[in-house]
């Protein structure tokens, strides 16, 4: 990373690892001729005035990430199309999250937009700005242009509160998924796994010297949770119920122990330490045979010019426990609007352009996952993250809980539950507790959390 990665007006991202495309010079590159006049001819198709707030300029902070890759490039367009300045500060993930709640919490206010998961942290300390309003105002939003029909259900329901408001809009879609080394399994006469079990015995029986048989994330910390969470939602548990954490259940102990079961017998050494960007590297350079991880690493697998397996890697379904459907984790990366921010409307004119339908034929044409039915149908999208990998994204979408994501990612304190959910993971993929023991610490450790 660069030294000033911190500085909020510096004018282009960072790289983050060598699989993960760095933003580079891309940001200042102006489209073809042809290719702006077509995607400006569908911006002012809408009734907006796109240049009511021309002079202005926001600053617009998130984590690399697919979404940061794809509209960097795409900035100049919004600012030739508005007139509104857009100023950048990408970060690595874990630091960007860290960095961002003291930043809200001092008052600041920059940046004006910015990437957001703690949805529920961020309502309660009222950091981010209502949008219901910002929606109704036919000055800033055209209903008809904008069409929120086209996207996708889970986006629909993601964003509502409690109160039927609205306080961010969502930029991505991704579910976990399950990757595979045809190859690999081949080589052991293996099928690819549909249930947990199935999962297991494969697992046990690719595994080489050189070879984990799963990777999966497995670090004590919240980030690493999302894969671990639909392992506990497919066997019937759930993170948070009526406001108590409820992973000591049996449901959510058994869950764990199959996880467990699958990465210290199946998994990489040192998996404990693992997050997302070990697990998709070990897959990548083909040091692990499977992966479950999030839909969004398709680009990266299919992409020769990063991954080794590309010609033999599949992607399929999240697995089930026998007798119950598969319940993945799913999630929405949303934007949000500072509260204090000094620029709240030009702030949403760029929330309306990053997500509308033009902008997302766009970064679905680079292999992101937008939050638009028309994008994930475009064929430059197929072609970009791969038929069949868009395909058991959009099945594991569709298999997925939103109420139960919901629960968690949106409790006020939802980074102190995940923390110790992740702990008690953590315990038992590296043998030091039972899933029973772990798990029923790791609730009385979160519920304490909550009373507090």
């Amino acid at each position: 990373m660069a030294q000033d990665e911190n500085s909020p007006n510096r004018q282009m991202p960072t790289s983050r690892r060598s699989f993960v495309k760095g933003l580079g010079a891309a940001g200042a590159v102006l489209p073809a001729l042809g290719v702006l006049s077509r995607w400006s001819f569908a911006q002012d198709a809408s009734a907006i005035d796109w240049k009511q707030f021309a002079g202005q300029t926001i600053a617009l902070s998130g984590a690399i990430h697919p979404w940061s890759n794809a509209i960097a490039p795409l900035l100049p367009e919004f600012t030739i199309l508005t007139g509104i300045n857009v100023t950048i500060d990408f970060q690595l993930e874990t630091t960007y999250l860290g960095v961002l709640p003291i930043r809200l919490a001092r008052g600041s206010s920059t940046p004006d937009v910015f990437m957001f998961t703690t949805y529920g942290q961020g309502i309660s300390n009222g950091w981010l700005e209502p949008l219901n309003g910002y929606y109704s105002n036919r000055s800033l939003t055209d209903p008809v242009w904008y069409d929120e029909s086209d996207l996708l259900k889970t986006a629909r329901a993601f964003p509502l509160w409690s109160d039927g408001e609205r306080y961010a809009v969502p930029i991505t879609s991704e579910a976990m998924t399950l990757f595979i080394n045809r190859d690999a399994l081949a080589a052991r006469d293996q099928p690819i796994p549909q249930t947990f079990d199935e999962l297991l015995v494969a697992a046990k029986a690719v595994k080489t010297n050189g070879m984990s048989g799963i990777a999966m994330r497995a670090q004590a910390g919240g980030n690493s949770s999302p894969p671990a969470m639909g392992f506990v939602f497919s066997y019937g548990g759930a993170m948070v119920e009526h406001n108590r954490v409820a992973f000591a259940s049996p449901e959510a102990i058994a869950a764990i122990e199959m996880y467990g079961q699958l990465l210290s017998q199946a998994g990489p050494a040192g998996v404990g330490s693992y997050e997302w960007y070990n697990v998709l590297d070990d897959f990548l350079q083909g040091r692990t045979a499977m992966a479950i991880d999030s839909s969004n690493f398709a680009t990266d697998i299919s992409n020769p010019a990063k991954s080794r397996v590309a010609k033999q890697a599949g992607f399929a379904t999240f697995p089930h426990l026998a007798g119950r459907r598969p319940v993945p984790f799913m999630s929405h990366w949303q934007a949000c609007i500072n509260s204090r921010s000094r620029n709240k409307r030009a702030a949403f004119l760029f929330l309306l352009w990053a997500t509308s339908k033009a902008t997302s034929l766009r970064t679905a044409a680079a292999g992101l996952a937008t939050t638009r039915v028309s994008a994930w149908s475009s064929e430059s999208f197929k072609k970009a993250f791969g038929s069949q990998a868009a395909e058991a994204a959009l099945a594991n979408l569709q298999d997925a809980d939103v109420d139960r994501a919901k629960a968690i990612l949106f409790h006020p304190q939802s980074r102190s539950i995940m923390d110790a959910f992740m702990i008690g993971v953590n315990e038992v993929v590296n043998g030091a507790r039972s899933a029973k023991d772990a798990m029923t610490g790791a609730a009385e450790r979160a519920n304490a959390a909550i009373r507090g």
